[in-house]
């Protein structure tokens, strides 16, 4: 997601293929994995348990309202009144709403008042880059990402391949590392960090990268933040999440895309409410059931025409989309 910059900017990166050997890697290490999980082994350390066992959870992302230009606070009364049961909030609106006399507590006590829950958060702390100085400065960021979810209640956020951009050299090994002293910072602060690809990114851009980065983590915490649009732009498979479960599949953005533009040229903007466009929504929610996977939905869109309606308007739409996708998939 990003950024630091316009959405529709975030992460249009061209796409690369998984180098055979690393494809065979990851296939070893996720079968290891999940024959853990399918025996019910208890990791050593604490790992968020689902909000919504044998459900799915509706969440409200709010980059699905950031053209609105409401405050931390009115983006909360918004998802409420709604009907949302979860909110994913960005990092740099709550700061804002700080920075202007706001306060966490005040924030905590009408997502309280809400009957909401936060189950993700969206954050862009360059944890994988290659120079020392800007990672430990990441690390910085996230402890204090961290610090403020968790003073509203949240137990996760998000994990993308913040700073890294076309020119980097970072092997998948070296993102896996760093993904893991992240983790265990996330211990520390009882906050998952949660690796979320970027469709086309040239180091987390595809489902297989991100899996191989959290498997080979090692750390019984890591977990993969997927995405419908960024599955499709990075040219993966929705039937990747076969291959997984309910331990690394906590939260995941829904959205769709259309037909045109085509896969090489959409970008962030061009997503569409679940069901509007050509995405095998049906498919996506089955294979989850499939392996008996609810994760936390989160509508996270990013289309200029849906920032010119009515926030409040926007989010009942969005709402009512998903819960059309998930009546749909039976």
């Amino acid at each position: 997601r990003p950024m630091q910059s316009p959405a529709s900017d975030r992460h249009d990166f061209p796409s690369s293929s998984l180098a055979r050997r690393d494809l065979l890697s990851l296939t070893g290490l996720a079968a290891a994995g999940v024959g853990a999980a399918a025996a019910g082994l208890s990791p050593a350390r604490a790992v968020a348990a689902p909000e919504a066992p044998g459900r799915f959870m509706l969440g409200l992302n709010m980059s699905t309202i950031r053209g609105q230009e409401l405050d931390a606070a009115q983006e909360i009364e918004v998802a409420g009144k709604a009907g949302y049961e979860a909110i994913e909030p960005w990092f740099r609106k709550i700061n804002a709403y700080v920075e202007a006399g706001g306060s966490l507590k005040d924030l905590k006590k009408r997502i309280d008042d809400h009957g909401l829950k936060v189950t993700s958060a969206i954050g862009f702390a360059p944890w994988i880059v290659n120079d020392p100085d800007k990672r430990a400065a990441g690390f910085e960021e996230a402890k204090r990402d961290m610090d403020t979810i968790a003073q509203l209640g949240g137990t996760r956020i998000a994990a993308p391949p913040a700073g890294a951009g076309k020119g980097d050299e970072i092997s998948l090994d070296d993102a896996a590392a760093r993904y893991r002293k992240l983790l265990e910072l996330g211990d520390e602060m009882g906050v998952i960090p949660q690796v979320e690809m970027w469709g086309g990114h040239p180091i987390i851009g595809t489902v297989e990268k991100a899996i191989y980065v959290a498997v080979a983590s090692g750390h019984p915490g890591a977990c993969f933040l997927g995405d419908v649009y960024h599955t499709y732009k990075g040219g993966s498979s929705f039937d990747s999440l076969l291959l997984l479960g309910p331990h690394a599949l906590q939260t995941y953005h829904l959205n769709d895309y259309p037909a045109d533009p085509p896969r090489e040229t959409i970008k962030d903007a061009d997503r569409v409410f679940p069901g509007d466009g050509i995405a095998p929504m049906s498919e996506i929610l089955g294979n989850f059931k499939a392996v008996g996977a609810y994760p936390v939905l989160s509508l996270e869109l990013f289309n200029a025409e849906y920032w010119k309606m009515d926030a409040l308007e926007c989010a009942r739409v969005g709402l009512e989309k998903m819960k059309a996708a998930v009546a749909a998939a039976g």
